[in-house]
């Protein structure tokens, strides 16, 4: 049989075969574990505000630094990347995802050496990131700028 199937007829076709996503338990699990890495973040805090007797912006510097200390840990010990097959998004919290992704590629290439593996593809996730972030702060610099000027 020599019948040509369109892209619709072809995804009608595979509709019944492709498993349905769990989406409800999906964004249960991403809710709680981000919740969960926040508000630890935030017990960091009060920790160090309280007990280290630090002003509230260097306490947030503390939690930032340790939140980042223990993702990479994790990272490097495998655990990590079985808590995002189980959260998901909810494991991309900003500062705990974003060692996660750079402390991957530096593992991934670490066969490779010091210098050409680890430094080299250390970041190149980095790097894209920090030129959308510039980008994005000028835009919304802008923006906020055209209101001052508006109101």
């Amino acid at each position: 049989m020599s019948e040509k199937f369109n892209q619709q007829q072809y995804n009608n076709t595979i509709k019944e075969y492709q498993p349905k996503p769990a989406l409800f338990s999906n964004c249960l699990k991403a809710f709680l574990v981000g919740g969960l890495i926040c508000a630890f973040g935030q017990v960091l805090t009060e920790l160090y505000m309280n007990v280290m007797d630090v002003s509230e912006k260097d306490a947030g510097n503390y939690t930032v630094t340790t939140l980042i200390l223990i993702a990479s840990l994790l990272t490097g010990f495998g655990i990590y990347d079985k808590i995002g097959q189980f959260a998901g998004a909810g494991s991309a919290v900003p500062v705990t995802g974003f060692a996660n992704s750079i402390t991957s590629a530096a593992l991934e290439h670490k066969s490779e050496g010091i210098v050409l593996g680890i430094a080299t593809n250390l970041f190149k996730l980095a790097g894209s990131v920090i030129v959308f972030g510039v980008v994005a702060a000028y835009v919304v610099g802008i923006v906020r700028y055209v209101f001052k000027l508006i109101l």
